[in-house]
């Protein structure tokens, strides 16, 4: 019989060559273990008989898990790809379709439409490509395999506490193969903290439901520390000799200093005011762009902890907007 901590000692070739039955042994096995937590954290055994109904280990989970670019992209091409003239106005469309809407969200949490726009237009092209993963499926796979399965199995039971709280049925709960849901691409721990029900129908649905998508994406912001009514940062230019050294998001400096330096808008008047602490970026090094960047874009960093994706979203937002 193969043990789970044989198969978490195995290699990831011998776990996806392992037959049918031995998979499927091993997988009982662990689910096994995950109903008996689940049943002590006070989910329901009819929540669980239907969570778990005809799920089985996903090899295509596994695969793309295991085949995750390694490559490493430049700044420039990472902006080529992602901030596209049809990116941006699907997002203007979106705005204009949603203007009351965002406008009443902005409200609520002090958020602005364009970073708003931005996440949800990086995270699933303003609601049209959310993963048609079985989101406890997903989990499971992969909080069985054990590649890292501490982590998985911890979203493995958020999911199943958003299922015992009866926000969305197990067959609605769908999303990428790492488990992201709906339209904002929430974790389940994520959801659990930073979901909200701002339609007002006592469920909180971010897979077909504007308001709780884009109130939960404000949420999310808000609570990561997002300042109302000042920017993210802008583009900028930077005077010959400027030494690279000095950049990055822990070199902070009252944005007058960096002015008195030579750093200029690259468009536009500055952003920000004076005293604002403002950190450069130049994600492509001393030939490439570069951005000042202010206290909100660490709150945007806080949704997804990279430097690009944080850059993106502004611009995205700032173009839809």
């Amino acid at each position: 019989m193969l043990t789970r901590r044989l198969l978490l000692a195995a290699s990831p070739a011998t776990v996806l060559a392992l037959s049918h039955a031995q998979a499927a042994e091993s997988f009982q096995a662990f689910l096994s273990g995950v109903r008996a937590e689940a049943r002590r954290a006070g989910i329901a055994q009819a929540v669980l008989d239907s969570a778990f109904a005809g799920v089985s280990p996903n090899q295509k989970v596994l695969e793309r898990d295991r085949k995750q670019p390694e490559f490493t992209m430049t700044w420039a091409r990472y902006r080529t790809l992602l901030l596209t003239d049809k990116r941006i106005t699907s997002g203007r469309a979106a705005v204009e379709e949603n203007r009351s809407l965002l406008g009443r969200v902005q409200e609520r949490y002090g958020v602005a439409p364009g970073v708003i726009t931005g996440i949800w237009g990086l995270e699933s092209s303003f609601g049209t490509t959310t993963g048609d993963f079985r989101v406890v499926e997903a989990l499971a796979t992969l909080a069985w395999e054990g590649r890292r399965a501490s982590f998985f199995r911890g979203e493995l039971m958020a999911a199943l506490k958003i299922l015992n709280a009866g926000d969305v049925s197990p067959a609605r709960m769908t999303g990428s193969y790492a488990g992201a849901m709906g339209q904002p691409q929430f974790m389940p721990t994520s959801y659990l903290r930073y979901a909200v029900d701002f339609e007002g129908n006592g469920r909180r649905d971010i897979w077909t439901s504007r308001p709780d998508v884009l109130g939960s994406i404000a949420n999310y912001l808000a609570r990561s520390g997002w300042r109302p009514g000042e920017s993210w940062g802008q583009q900028v230019t930077v005077p010959a000799g400027f030494d690279p050294q000095w950049a990055g998001r822990d070199v902070k400096k009252p944005l007058s200093d960096w002015a008195r330096e030579g750093i200029r808008p690259a468009y536009g008047p500055w952003r920000g005011t004076a005293q604002m602490p403002a950190a450069v970026i130049m994600p492509d090094g001393a030939q490439g762009e570069a951005f000042v960047v202010f206290a909100n874009f660490g709150a945007i960093r806080r949704y997804n902890p990279s430097d690009y994706y944080a850059l993106l979203v502004g611009l995205l937002g700032d173009a839809i907007t």
